[in-house]
């Protein structure tokens, strides 16, 4: 007996060591940390105007790295906190654990390098070599067009300083150990001129991420044959959820009726001041789309979007945008 009692007491200390050099070995391996680029981004009056729009715009920079008046429909970004970061993103919403969006403002990032910023936009490394979650989503920014991503570099400099520390993000296990294996090498594409209106709306829903909301996934994984297709739940206060829409041209149950002057209006609509300050009461209808931030693009933007969703496989999935959780 006391023989076997030994054999097991050994197995088990082999198994604790195994384990601990298992986790020492993984956590040395990963995340595959890239070395920073030595570079300096000019910062010129034209990466300006595009960084200011992308980031306030396509791209919706601003709606993850400001607060968000969700008092008011849609939840309109308060004026002064661009940048600031401090959105917390957790279970409520189904997160996998805590996660707070950075200040990106000098205070924020005011002692990192270009290349620092950079590798985190794109690749999703930290300046501390850590691996950042993607839900800031440097799988999508890591294929842009690579002056875009220096535009943007370029404009959150110029941002004013705002004082906020953001607490440190808290993933749960096992999240906490996968994300470190997601970060990837960036591969640049180049932008599509606008005259291949297609391509182009192709370019700014992936730099949109629009995917992120309107396609439903399965253990992180998009779902086949359901590519913008909708019905993602979202949680709000009350008991209530709100569903993303059905992007595909189903004539029925998506935007196949739709015309491109339409689809432009919907957008352009929500810019008017009495859109932004319409109050919010619990339990009534309210997004999370951030419509006064997409507002800002440009109508030739806008209808190439709508020429591109016009190109993609129509699903069939009616969707009940707004009312009681499911589950």
């Amino acid at each position: 007996m006391k023989r076997f009692k030994k054999i097991v007491t050994i197995f088990l200390i082999v198994l604790v060591v195994l384990g601990i050099s298992g986790y020492v070995y993984f956590n040395r391996q990963f995340p595959k940390v890239e070395a920073v680029e030595d570079i300096k981004i000019e910062i010129t009056p034209a990466r300006l105007e595009r960084g200011k729009y992308i980031f306030n715009h396509s791209a919706a920079c601003v709606d993850c790295h400001s607060t968000r008046d969700f008092s008011k429909l849609s939840g309109p970004v308060k004026p002064g906190t661009e940048g600031m970061g401090g959105e917390k993103f957790d279970e409520e919403i189904g997160m996998p654990g805590t996660f707070y969006s950075r200040n990106i403002t000098p205070y924020g990032i005011g002692n990192w390098t270009d290349g620092e910023v950079l590798r985190a936009i794109t690749e999703g490394i930290s300046k501390d070599g850590s691996a950042l979650f993607p839900l800031m989503p440097y799988l999508v920014y890591g294929k842009m067009d690579k002056e875009d991503i220096y535009s943007v570099i370029a404009y959150i400099r110029t941002l004013p300083s705002i004082k906020n520390d953001v607490p440190r993000s808290e993933p749960k296990f096992p999240v906490s150990m996968l994300m470190k294996t997601m970060p990837t090498k960036k591969q640049f594409s180049v932008k599509p001129d606008i005259s291949n209106s297609v391509a182009y709306g192709e370019y700014m829903v992936k730099g949109a991420s629009c995917t992120d909301c309107h396609t439903p996934s399965d253990g992180g994984e998009p779902i086949p044959g359901k590519y913008l297709s909708g019905g993602i739940e979202i949680k709000l206060p009350g008991n209530t959820v709100v569903r993303t829409g059905n992007l595909t041209p189903d004539n029925e149950t998506g935007l196949g009726l739709w015309t491109k002057e339409q689809f432009i209006k919907k957008f352009k609509d929500c810019s008017r001041p009495e859109f932004g300050n319409t109050p919010y009461r619990q339990g009534e209808f309210q997004t999370v789309m951030p419509w006064t931030v997409y507002a800002g693009l440009t109508e030739e933007d806008l209808g190439a979007i709508y020429d591109y969703l016009r190109t993609i496989p129509a699903v069939k999935n009616r969707v009940e945008k707004f009312g009681q959780k499911l589950y």
